[in-house]
């Protein structure tokens, strides 16, 4: 499997919600950690830890090495977090259990790369994405944390496919994105939005007119 990113976990003696607020309590965010043919672990992260991750962004496709006490470890997918409604503060995560040969359904972004170099951009275009993340099927040791789109050379009307992006070489398209169109459309950009100038005959020379016939009253 490929370089994991490390996180440092501890145990949870209990499961339910009483024990949930407790470990809130204690300044840690309550998961658990489910599949791969194993007993579901209860554990607490420090919320540091988490939110350092979701700065970094590409979150939801990378594997992690969880270090938990007492001398386990699993590699893990982040699978669904629960935020708070005001502070947006982490409340629970749910680890996946991951394991080369098995492969996993990902949601992987996409990086834009390029707008400097795009002379469609440089003519007032604008880039419009249609896919941020594309969902794809994968082994966890090929997941990439990201796929990128190079918007180099591109005009107005020109468009990023699926087949343009990198990073795409170990993955499989999933659900209706493979059965109906694998080339899917990514990104492309849009001529840029004028606004429409009044005509002279609805400001100008009506107001004109009008203004004439009040002087000669």
């Amino acid at each position: 499997m490929a370089k994991l990113t490390s996180l440092k976990v501890s145990k949870r003696a209990k499961a339910g919600k009483g024990a949930a607020r407790a470990t809130r309590r204690e300044g840690l965010v309550p998961a658990v950690i489910y599949g791969g043919k194993k007993e579901p672990a209860i554990i607490a992260i420090d919320p540091r830890l988490i939110i350092k991750e979701f700065h970094r962004g590409g979150w939801a496709s990378r594997v992690y090495n969880l270090k938990i006490e007492g001398g386990d470890r699993a590699s893990v997918l982040i699978r669904d977090v629960q935020f708070h409604p005001v502070s947006d503060a982490p409340l629970h995560i749910d680890f996946q259990r991951v394991s080369a040969g098995e492969k996993v359904h990902v949601q992987v972004s996409v990086v834009f790369e390029g707008e400097d170099a795009a002379p469609g951009i440089k003519r007032g275009g604008v880039l419009n994405i249609v896919q941020h993340a594309v969902e794809v099927e994968a082994d966890p040791s090929n997941i990439p944390e990201h796929f990128v789109a190079d918007l180099t050379g591109l005009d107005i009307h020109d468009t990023i496919r699926w087949a343009d992006l990198s990073g795409t070489e170990h993955v499989e398209l999933l659900g209706n994105q493979a059965e109906e169109d694998a080339d899917i459309v990514i990104a492309s950009i849009a001529p840029p939005t004028i606004e429409e100038e009044p005509e002279e005959g609805e400001d100008g020379e009506e107001g004109e007119e009008n203004k004439d016939k009040e002087e000669k009253k």
